[in-house]
């Protein structure tokens, strides 16, 4: 990581854990992102991050604990521009390897076009930058994971999304928090939609974010998730899609 890089994301680091003295953050987390980039085994990282037991071990702990979510939208609140918001999924390839949850955990794995996948929900900002995900089996349609997201939304004017979120019940949810939809309608309804079409043409920044995820071969290919879709379930009882 670069001075920069580290300079945001030191403030937000566990502190005074019980146990031996950590290896150096820096140099561990490095050797997390180095194998999270190029997919390698964690046995191959390079020594230089320190022993790969230790980066290893490191990103399982924090992820139980939920660390790096809580440190994304930590970075998020401190320079996100949510002022014009996208929503957006994308479909990612579960490895042959990737079934099989120890503890009978529920696994953000499913059937779709596409074989066995997982769909990788996101929120960006108005540049881009995304600050909140979801993980859903590939079957889960966009809509009902939307409540969930866009719970995580606050202070948006405006919010961008393609056809697969044009349901009345979403416009109404976004009018009530003063958040203007900008959405297409489907081509079967009956009454034609009106929304703001030079700002729909900046969705593509969503689609470019996806596309620099999928440069970390680890989120291309991914190896097994883990995911609770039970918050999920009542709030979409009111989310139900109206046909017209």
């Amino acid at each position: 990581m670069s001075d920069a890089q580290w300079a945001a994301i030191e403030p937000h680091l566990l502190r005074n854990q019980p146990g031996a003295r950590r290896v150096d953050d820096c140099r561990v987390i490095s050797g997390i992102i180095h194998v999270l980039k190029t997919g390698c085994r964690w046995c191959d990282c390079p020594p230089e991050y320190g022993p790969s037991t230790t980066v290893y071990n490191r990103f399982n702990r924090w992820s139980r604990r939920r660390f790096w979510t809580g440190l994304v939208e930590a970075l998020a609140r401190a320079g996100a521009v949510p002022g014009s918001s996208a929503i957006d999924s994308t479909y990612v390839k579960a490895h042959r390897s990737a079934h099989g949850g120890k503890g009978g955990q529920a696994q953000a794995i499913g059937p779709s076009r596409g074989g066995q996948t997982t769909k990788l929900h996101a929120l960006t900002d108005v540049l881009g930058r995304p600050f909140a995900f979801m993980l859903t089996p590939g079957k889960v349609s966009d809509m009902r994971a939307a409540p969930t997201l866009l719970a995580r939304l606050d202070k948006a004017r405006y919010l961008v999304a393609d056809k697969g979120y044009d349901a009345n019940g979403l416009r109404a949810f976004l009018r009530s928090r003063n958040t203007v939809p900008v959405i297409p309608g489907r081509t079967n309804r009956k009454r034609s939609i009106d929304y703001d079409k030079r700002r729909y043409r900046h969705r593509h920044l969503i689609e470019n974010t996806f596309c620099r995820l999928k440069d970390f071969r680890r989120v291309a290919i991914l190896g097994g998730l883990i995911l609770d879709l039970s918050s999920a379930s009542h709030r979409w009882r009111g989310f139900r899609r109206c046909r017209h």
